[in-house]
Parts: C-alpha cells; structure tokens; sequence
C-alpha cells in the first residue's frame, strides 16, 4: 500500500501476505499516539483475540516524538523515543493478535492542519483495504488536540467512500477526557471484563510512557473499575470493567451532520439531564 510517507510502515505480526491480512479485518482503531488504541479500544481487540472470524487491525497516525520522557528515557532524543515507540506499538500488535498494525509516522502538526489532506489519503486507502465493520476512535469531546484532529480526519475520509464501504458503527472512546459525564441513554457502555491478564499486558508494553513518567497502566484499569461500579446507582455491578464510548455512527449514515452538533447533542442532553434533576428537588 502506498501511503503519504516513506517512513510509514504496516506490521503484520503472523507475517501473511498484505492484501490478505488487511481483507480478513473487521473491527479497527484509529488512534493518535502509540498506547492509545490499547487505552481505548479493548472492546475491539477482546472481540477479535483468538477468533478466526473476526480480526483487528490497528493504525497510529502520528510519530509519538513528543512524548514525556524521565528516567532511563529522560535524554532520549524525540528520533530515539519514535524507534522506542514503535517497538513498543508492534509488541502490543504480537501481544494482541492484531491482524495488522499501521504506523503512518506524521507528525502532529500535519493533523492540526484542516487543510493538510495527507491524513485523510491515507485513512481512505486503509478504510478501503480493510473494509472494517466497527471502527474504533477519539471521542469528539477529548481535550487532547491531536486526538480530536484524528477523529475529524478519519471522519472525513469516511465519508469520501461510498456508503456501501463505510463502517456500520464508529465509536468515539475515552482518552484524554473520561465519557462518564455523558447521559447513560447517550453513552455506549463496553464491557471490559474478560482477560484481565491481556489488559495489563497490552498497556505494560509501553514502558517508554510507564517507567517515562505517566502510569496508564494503573490509570486506565482503574477507570474501567471505577466505571463499572459508577456506572448504575441502584443496582449491583453488572461488569468489573466498562470503557464508555460515544456513538459517532450519525457521522457515517448523514453527512450533512456536522461532528459539532454532534458533540452539542450531547451536551444539551446532560445539561437538560441536571436541570431536570433540580426541578425535581424544587430547587429551580
């Protein structure tokens, strides 16, 4: 596959040939930063582990070169942290029997651009390669630039396809900003129980950002339990583990919906959700 930079690169970790391993995907990520997929879309990777029916294929957009950086990696340069980065990112890839692993090697600047077409060249030529059922993103409302800049990307390149190729679902994770404040009518809750054991291992190959300074291991297991008992007030836990997601899928079917009124929805909807609840306490 030809992508926009040279230094791109696809992994496949069971080594088949592209054309067929790209095929076999039904469910992938798009991500900024390397360790975001593993944070955000386990709902993806633990439908698809060990299944012959169903694979997950993975993409980065972007280098990773700004990372925080201590310890054993405090004077690693911003080409060094790349390379530490994208071995980490191919050992998640092995570790979660991912079909496939994009590693498209842009940098930051180029998703912040509204005008740099790059981006969206290259997740058209992936959507279409894959041909992915459920497609798996930031969520609208992080507050993390760059991953809303790949969301708005990956959405503009959707809706370049035609609607037969595009995605039946796509959903916008947690990140960078938690999804809880949205109204459980709203959010889409996965359960994210199942293989503890693969959870940590998927996040504990990112020593570069663990050992580094920021300890998304522990962060985000514990987001996904403290969901899962937050999650109902009056009723046991159903789950010991729950991501919550956005349903950007209104996105995909009507492109005449701008992914602002989108966002905007939803926060009409939980401001609505409070003021009701203080009129009910006659507190209005």
């Amino acid at each position: 596959m030809k992508l926009s930079l040279e230094s791109a690169e696809l992994y496949i970790p069971d080594g088949i040939e592209e054309s067929a391993a790209l095929a076999r995907t039904t469910h992938l990520s798009v991500a900024a930063h390397q360790d975001d997929i593993e944070i955000m879309a386990y709902d993806g990777i633990i439908q698809c582990f060990q299944q012959e029916d169903r694979w997950f294929t993975g993409v980065v957009v972007t280098n990773g070169s700004g990372s925080p950086r201590s310890g054993i990696y405090e004077k690693y340069s911003d080409a060094e942290m790349v390379q530490v980065r994208r071995k980490e990112q191919r050992k998640a890839a092995m570790v979660g029997d991912y079909a496939a692993q994009f590693l498209l090697d842009l940098p930051s600047s180029a998703i912040k651009d509204a005008q740099n077409s790059a981006p969206v060249d290259d997740l058209e030529a992936i959507l279409r390669a894959c041909g992915a059922e459920v497609v798996y993103t930031h969520n609208l409302a992080d507050k993390h630039d760059t991953h809303v800049g790949v969301a708005l990307k990956l959405i503009e390149a959707i809706r370049r396809l035609p609607a037969e190729l595009r995605p039946k679902k796509l959903y916008g994770c947690e990140v960078w900003r938690d999804l809880d404040w949205m109204t459980d009518g709203d959010k889409v809750a996965f359960d994210a129980t199942e293989h503890e054991n693969l959870q940590a291992a998927l996040l504990g190959v990112f020593d570069s950002q663990i050992a580094g300074g920021k300890r998304y291991d522990l962060a985000t297991l514990g987001r996904r339990r403290a969901h899962a008992t937050y999650h109902a007030s009056h009723g046991v836990d159903a789950t010991t583990g729950t991501n919550f997601a956005m349903d950007l899928t209104p996105l995909v079917t009507d492109d005449a919906l701008s992914p602002l009124d989108l966002v905007r929805a939803h926060i009409g909807n939980f401001q609505a959700e409070v003021e009701s609840r203080f009129g009910k306490l006659g507190r209005v």
